[in-house]
């Protein structure tokens, strides 16, 4: 992809997930009301960018710490801790979350990304939480999002950015890597499962691992990105499937912008 052409796909998308902003702060889907997932997920791809949000979305975010499952908290404290601190009430939340053996939340996703959420509010992360993590590594390498199921690619990508975040270096991300690198397919894009057709969003997890794990991230997962978008300037699922815009182009951005999880 030549800078010209990568410059304008950025600034497509990110028009995009900037115009999904709404009367209330948040962020919404065409047709939809705002939720806090997907404002926190559009905050965090906007700063990835560079772009600020409005202090109405500072404020969306705050009205809406409670209730929540535990990504949707993680994904609100990285939010918050973006874009001026994140609340005593959220982080609050978050420790709480913290268990002794080491797993945040109900699942290892939710451990993933409550390091994240810790790391990006500069919080320190348990020595329990990272053998938690280290113990959730499959013999291929690969993560998975709950003890018992198969290890995929957006969990392996999430989870070598969370290692990297808490310090690990070494073999279980050269692992993590290895894993991610078997789900590419031919068209450059990344599979959620060996063998699957690929997707953006399990693309874009793959660019951040790479990133987050020193390695350059391979030239066709950009072009990838780049065949699937649209005219408004989002970015389709997949070829066969344009679904849920806003989430995707938000999910898809970071990765565009080259940045991993924490944002630093």
């Amino acid at each position: 992809m030549g800078v010209k052409v990568a410059v304008l796909a950025v600034a497509s998308v990110l028009s995009f997930v900037q115009g999904r902003v709404q009367p209330d702060g948040g962020y919404a889907e065409p047709s939809s009301q705002s939720t806090v997932a997907l404002t926190a997920t559009a905050v965090l791809a906007l700063r990835a960018a560079g772009a600020q949000t409005s202090a109405a979305t500072r404020t969306y975010l705050l009205a809406h710490e409670s209730g929540l499952t535990s990504t949707e908290l993680e994904l609100v404290v990285m939010a918050e801790a973006v874009t001026g601190g994140a609340s005593d009430a959220a982080l609050g939340s978050l420790r709480g979350l913290v268990h002794p053996s080491g797993t945040i939340g109900e699942a290892l996703n939710s451990t993933y990304w409550g390091v994240l959420a810790l790391r990006q509010a500069n919080q320190p992360i348990a020595g329990a939480v990272v053998s938690t993590m280290l113990r959730a590594q499959a013999s291929t390498g690969g993560f998975p999002w709950i003890r018992g199921v198969r290890a995929d690619t957006d969990d392996t990508s999430a989870a070598v950015q969370a290692l990297v975040a808490a310090g690990v270096r070494g073999k279980p991300v050269t692992r993590g890597i290895t894993f991610i690198r078997a789900r590419e397919t031919t068209d450059g894009g990344f599979a959620l499962q060996a063998g699957g057709r690929s997707n953006a969003q399990s693309t874009a997890w793959a660019i951040q691992a790479f990133v987050a794990a020193g390695a350059k991230p391979p030239a066709a997962a950009f072009r990838y990105l780049k065949q699937l978008q649209r005219a408004d300037g989002s970015v389709r699922y997949s070829t066969q499937y344009a679904t849920t815009p806003l989430w995707v182009s938000a999910q898809a951005l970071p990765a565009l912008m080259r940045r991993s999880f924490p944002l630093k």
